[in-house]
């Protein structure tokens, strides 16, 4: 009777160990691991902290959702962690079945870590290698800065400096002056003076640039200005250039509070985002609720998409000119604040971006947005205590003029 018993066992166990030498498939064993642990997909993946639809292609042996294998085998050994099982039969397996050969993306960080105690170090790093940061950081500011409009301010300034100093009354006057002629050093002394002309008049042209960029528009254009607090005492008497400049005496109009009519998540190819059951408490008013985007092991998304976003409808055309975005206390966000009049993304240009973003983010328009559709696009996402990238996103406020 004892034998009888135990035979059922035993064949299950030589069954197992055929299986292995078979090479089961990966999901598989997962699969029956999770259910033997009592787990669901959704309990697994609110403790490995990954999608659910992650976690079911792996059960199907389906890997595309992961983003390469350096991300599948971290999930199979996240997912294995949490539902009892070893890793390690089942990472062996995966490189063998699945892995992609001689690319650095497939390299686990334990191989990253042994071989980098095994490779021999160099005192001094090469030309070659120190060279490597400049490089990075000069495309990174040529991706940054907008050079054709550097140039454009440039050649402006030029031109204005060239209109205000007479160059052949400066070079005559240079030429006839007798200690120049006797001395050499008087010539460099007053080639200096010149060059501190010019600057000084370059000087004078970036900074009229400057005020000019943020004057306060005509009475006739809805945006929002803040003004300097008038001097105490009777009206001092106008200069020559403040009675050129003085605005018209036409009364300035309030921004007013903007209310969107919906909110929506929105994803690439303007389908369904993330967690749209939480976008309304994106723009509810109440600081304490907001709606945030899934899980992902990488601020790119872990590779699956370019983007995810919060789309706003204003239920009509309206005028924009400032908002206001709560991102809660994470920072590293990357985002862009676009408006149109169609809920597509090619037909909402950008109209504000923000980089490396978190807390209470602040944008006033120099030039008004106007159109129906607000959409905040989120290309990188910050990180969080556990280890993933998430973005938030609470008590949304608009500003502007229907």
């Amino acid at each position: 009777m004892v034998r009888t018993a135990r035979t059922p066992l035993s064949a299950a166990v030589r069954g197992a160990a055929e299986r292995w030498r078979r090479g089961v498939p990966i999901g598989e064993t997962l699969t029956e691991a999770r259910r033997q642990a009592g787990l669901t997909v959704t309990q697994v993946s609110e403790r490995t902290r990954i999608r659910e639809t992650i976690i079911r292609g792996i059960e199907d042996d389906d890997y595309s959702w992961c983003g390469g294998d350096f991300y599948a085998r971290g999930n199979i050994r996240a997912i294995a962690k949490v539902i009892g099982t070893d890793s390690g039969p089942l990472i062996r397996e995966y490189d063998a079945a699945h892995r992609a050969p001689d690319t650095l993306s497939t390299v686990s960080l334990d191989e990253l870590v042994s071989t980098s105690a095994r490779a021999p170090q160099r005192r001094r790093p090469g030309l070659s290698t120190a060279w490597e940061p400049v490089a990075a950081a000069y495309r990174s500011v040529r991706q940054r800065v907008d050079l054709p409009a550097v140039r454009g301010l440039a050649a402006a300034a030029y031109r204005s400096v060239r209109r205000r100093v007479n160059l052949p009354a400066v070079r005559g006057l240079v030429a006839a002056c007798p200690a120049v002629r006797r001395r050499p050093r008087s010539a460099a002394v007053l080639g200096l003076a010149l060059v501190v002309v010019l600057g000084f008049g370059v000087d004078r042209f970036l900074s009229g640039s400057q005020h000019a960029a943020v004057a306060p528009p005509a009475a006739g254009n809805h945006a929002v200005t803040h003004r300097h607090a008038e001097p105490s005492g009777p009206n001092p008497a106008p200069t020559t250039s403040q009675k050129a400049v003085a605005p018209s005496p036409a009364p300035a109009v309030a921004a007013l509070t903007l209310t969107p009519v919906s909110a929506k998540a929105f994803g690439p190819g303007g389908g369904q985002g993330d967690n749209p059951q939480l976008a309304h408490l994106a723009v509810d008013g109440n600081r304490a609720t907001g709606w945030h985007t899934d899980w992902y092991t990488s601020a790119r998304f872990g590779n699956l998409h370019p983007g995810t976003g919060l789309l706003l409808d204003m239920g009509r055309t309206v005028t924009i000119t400032s908002v206001r975005i709560n991102l809660g206390r994470v920072s590293g966000a990357g985002f862009q604040l676009r408006v149109g009049a169609r809920p597509s993304l090619t037909d909402l240009p950008p109209v504000a971006r923000a980089s490396n973003a978190g807390g209470v983010v602040r944008f006033r328009l120099t030039t008004p947005a106007h159109g129906r559709y607000v959409l905040l696009w989120f290309t990188r996402l910050p990180p969080d205590p556990a280890g993933t990238f998430q973005m938030g996103v609470y008590n949304i406020r608009l500003a502007g003029h229907a």
